[in-house]
């Protein structure tokens, strides 16, 4: 009888939170005081949105009647307001680490999404914390969350004796809806009880659907709003102070102005005048020895915030507008070039995006480089000259995403590169599709894409194209797909790929547990394979089986690992850097381990032992990440990442003749090495509140090549022995970057920012294996340079300086 019941109970829940859940809210003309205590009398007069559902770990779960969650919502013409109450028994231990914004750290949080559509494809998501932060981000299923968009709202937090509370001001500028007088928004609110690793959600999530963003419920009773214009300016100014170990130091005082116009409720325009990047985070350069560029990560706000749509189709690479030069200039006998500039300027920037009440995202993107010139000498003459190396250069990309049912969508996408002059222009266009049954259990998605590049000496075009097909719900999914590549598609003008001229197929499966057991709290255990074959001789190029094990315990510390097979050898077109040659790769075992250890304790490490061997005769490799952290309290914590990995009798090239006259014609050499790399990481933070941070990033690397001896690449792809090829290959690069900043939110959307620079950067042929000594010439070396910077931002709102005026 007592299963019966259990049976009836648990079925009446599944019927009820099966449906979506629904909150009325109201028009209010009482001014909201933003302090975190709810005292406006207004409160009481609205429903609450409570019954909390847990999402992670054990989902389904209702919340504890003494940690119940109240959620309120009332709306103005100016903005929608939050109020949460959140009890908990044990309110001195609610964790509340104070973090710099967008960054959670060991601190309780609570959450609102909105879809001002309630289309079920893109959240606007706002977070605070118990420490009274705040963090905000985009969030699609396709991309995930995004949190480089940052949007200017208001918020309190504050610990009581029965828990914490929240209040929240999110303008309407902050979000996007349609112009009708009646509006129904999806909406779901969301609590972490962080000393327990819970997370819940209004609306039920359930984990056993693919989706995150179409499970919301809606708030109702949103009328006859009258939103203000969105107009905003993002004046800024700041000043540098540069030095180096030559003693010359100067300054430098730079300005600007970013823009933010709404053209409509949907559509935004987004305009940045004499852009300034100075104090951008610095790059982890790596000694790369791969036939490929390093691709780097975007940390310019301006190409990061709410980009989502220009991600389509990843056709987009934004760090080649204002990146490198395209173009290296071309010396005379007994000349050198003295200086050549490492980025392009930018004239300017323009974006629009939005999307219509039918679903239709348009994006659209523009950037205008300058020309830029490198200085060459004549060692003789000492006369010099200018070359052009980048011409004034136009970079344009165009999205139309049309959405429809909720879940699906298909996209067109245009990235053009127009060069002024005789130079090299590009233009790619594509067409995405992301398919998906009407109750989120399987997926078709893929692409096709045409490149078109008119260079100088000639014009080429080429085809991508994917397709991938995935059951995406339940315990056991799968999915399958395959890929083509001809030989001349090239995205790289506003893009970034390495391989092309191939044909691949994939497959994935896996199993993951629902709800927690008796020894796991999560549990997922996936195999994937992928084949790729070159086009023309159908050679295999690439065969991979990996086994990953991913689990997070009880004590909610993360275990895993995984095995990795490349059972055949393959034949690869890359290394060889010369057109029709390839050399053969041999078959490989590969494992990794890893614990991550619960953040939540003040003591906390991630240890990632790997190791793989090739077959031939002591071919390995190992490496080894270990990263301790410690939280000294609620403002102090410190970050060590230490990262070794060592390749022995690694196999790759090293010159030919096509480099090196005096090589015999149609020589590919190849080195038997040793690869060792080291990488030191530290980060800290001390913040005096949640508005004022210290944050400290400093990045020791250093990597070195030492060849052994030499060989030929033959014909058929094998190596061959070469005993008079004496010539120093070895490298050695030592990397030094340091940061220390202090930054100070003054106001909403406003910013003080001071930042200690100090970099420098040492290759060379000659490797020294003492670790100190490397590290203490790299800091003795004469391209050490320090920067001292200072910038302010300052936001202003169009209708607040209507007000005043």
């Amino acid at each position: 009888m007592k299963n019966r019941y259990t049976l009836f109970l648990l079925l009446l829940c599944t019927l009820f939170y099966g449906q979506k859940k629904s909150l009325q809210t109201k028009f209010t003309s009482e001014k909201i005081t933003l302090d975190g205590k709810l005292d406006e009398a207004i409160w009481q007069s609205v429903p609450i949105a409570t019954d909390f559902i847990m999402f992670q770990p054990d989902n389904g779960k209702a919340i504890p009647e003494n940690k119940r969650t109240e959620v309120r919502v009332l709306y103005d013409n100016e903005a929608i307001y939050i109020s949460a109450l959140m009890y908990d028994n044990e309110p001195d231990k609610i964790l509340r680490e104070i973090n710099k914004r967008d960054e959670f750290g060991a601190a309780d949080f609570f959450g609102v999404f909105i879809n001002g559509y309630n289309d079920g494809q893109q959240n606007f998501q706002f977070f605070v914390n118990a420490a009274d932060g705040q963090a905000d981000c985009l969030a699609t299923d396709s991309n995930g969350e995004d949190y480089s968009w940052d949007a200017v709202w208001d918020s309190k937090a504050l610990i009581t004796t029965f828990g914490w509370t929240v209040e929240m001001k999110i303008p309407y500028a902050a979000l996007r809806f349609s112009s009708e007088s009646r509006q129904t928004w999806g909406v779901n609110f969301f609590r972490e009880i962080r000393r327990d690793r819970q997370k819940y959600s209004w609306n039920l999530i359930d984990t056993k659907i693919g989706t995150f963003t179409q499970q919301n419920g809606t708030v109702e009773g949103i009328e006859n709003i009258k939103t203000p214009t969105r107009l905003f300016f993002l004046p800024y100014a700041s000043f540098y102070t540069y030095a180096n170990a030559e003693q010359k130091t100067y300054g430098e005082l730079k300005g600007g102005l970013d823009i933010k116009y709404g053209i409509n409720d949907a559509f935004t325009l987004d305009a940045m005048l004499i852009p300034d990047f100075g104090q951008t985070k610095y790059d982890d350069r790596i000694l790369n020895l791969s036939p490929f560029e390093q691709q780097f990560n975007e940390n310019r706000a301006f190409f990061t915030e709410g980009t989502d749509l220009f991600s389509k189709g990843n056709l987009f690479y934004s760090r080649r507008i204002g990146g490198a030069p395209s173009y290296s200039p071309k010396k005379n006998t007994n000349e050198k070039i003295i200086e050549k500039p490492a980025a392009v300027d930018l004239y300017n920037a323009t974006k629009i995006s939005g999307r219509t009440k039918g679903g239709l995202g348009i994006g659209y993107l523009n950037a205008i480089t300058q020309k830029t010139y490198a200085t060459i000498k004549d060692t003789i003459t000492q006369e010099t000259r200018r070359v052009l190396v980048q011409p004034l250069t136009n970079y344009n990309v165009m999205v139309f995403d049309q959405r429809f049912h909720k879940n699906s969508s298909l996209t067109f996408v245009n990235t053009n590169v127009t060069r002024d002059g005789s130079f090299r222009d590009g233009n790619v266009s594509a067409l995405v599709w992301d398919l998906n049954t009407a109750k989120n259990t399987y997926n078709l998605s893929g692409n096709f894409e045409y490149s078109y590049v008119n260079d100088i000496e000639e014009k080429k075009d080429g085809i991508n194209t994917t397709l991938n097909f995935a059951e995406t719900s339940g315990k056991y999914r799968y999915n399958f797909g395959a890929n083509l590549v001809t030989k001349d598609f090239d995205n790289n003008d506003l893009g970034i790929i390495f391989e092309t001229n191939y044909y691949s197929f994939n497959g994935f499966t896996s199993y993951r547990i629902l709800n927690p057991t008796k020894l796991f709290n999560s549990f997922n255990t996936n195999i994937n394979a992928y084949t790729q074959f070159q086009k023309e001789t159908g050679k295999v190029q690439s065969d991979e089986i990996n086994w990953n094990v991913n689990t997070t315990t009880k004590k909610n510390h993360y275990v895993g690992f995984g095995l990795q097979f490349r059972p055949v050898e393959t034949y690869n077109y890359y290394e060889p850097r010369t057109e029709g040659r390839f050399s053969i790769d041999p078959t490989r075992f590969g494992s990794w381990f890893s614990i991550s250890t619960n953040y939540n304790n003040k003591f906390a490490f991630d240890f990632e032992p790997s190791f793989s061997a090739l077959n031939e005769h002591n071919r390995k490799s190992y490496g080894l990440f270990l990263s301790p952290r410690y939280r000294f309290n609620d403002r102090f914590a410190l970050n060590y990442q230490f990262n070794f990995f060592r390749q022995n009798n690694n196999k790759g090239y090293v010159d030919s003749s096509s480099n090196n006259d005096d090589l015999p014609p149609n020589t590919i050499i190849y080195a038997n090495r040793n690869v060792v790399n080291y990488t030191n990481n530290i980060n800290g933070k001390y913040s005096l509140n949640s508005k004022m941070n210290f944050d400290l990033s400093a990045r020791y690397y250093w990597s070195y090549t030492e060849n052994l001896n030499f060989y030929n690449l033959e014909e058929n792809g094998r190596l061959s022995s070469n005993d008079t090829y004496i010539e120093n290959k070895n490298q050695n690069l030592n990397t030094w970057n340091l940061d220390l900043s202090y930054n100070w939110w003054f106001a909403p959307g406003s910013q003080l920012t001071l930042l200690y620079r100090s970099n420098a950067a040492k290759y060379d042929n000659l490797i020294n294996k003492d670790f100190g000594n490397n590290y203490t010439s790299l800091l003795n070396n004469e391209d050490l340079n320090h920067v001292l910077s200072v910038s302010v931002k300052y936001f202003i709102d169009y209708n607040q300086v209507k007000k005043m005026l």
